[in-house]
C-alpha cells in the first residue's frame, strides 16, 4: 500500500498512542512514520514494529503524513489495520 492510498483506507489509526497500541496488539499491517519526528518517538515506533514484525514506511514529513491521513494537522505516525 502506498502513502496515496492511506487517505482512502477506512481501517487506520493516526497518532503515537493509537499506533503503538495496534502494533503491540498485533493489529497493524503496516506503519507509516514521519522522518521529522523526535528521535525518542521514532525509536519507540521502530522498536515496537521490529518486535511485532510490522513493515514501516517512512514519509518525508509530519505534515505530509497528516494530509495523507485526511486530517488538517501534522501526524507523527499512522498504521493500517489488518
Amino acid at each position: 500500500m502506498m502513502l496515496t492510498d492511506l487517505s482512502k483506507e477506512k481501517n487506520k489509526v493516526v497518532g503515537l498512542k493509537q499506533t503503538l497500541k495496534v502494533i503491540n496488539n498485533g493489529q497493524a499491517a503496516k506503519v507509516f512514520l514521519a522522518e521529522d519526528v523526535d528521535q525518542h518517538i521514532k525509536d519507540k515506533i521502530l522498536q515496537a514494529s521490529k518486535d511485532n514484525d510490522v513493515l514501516v514506511e517512512t514519509v518525508e514529513s509530519k505534515l505530509t503524513l497528516g494530509r495523507a491521513c485526511g486530517i488538517d494537522v501534522a501526524a507523527a505516525c499512522a498504521a493500517i489495520l489488518k
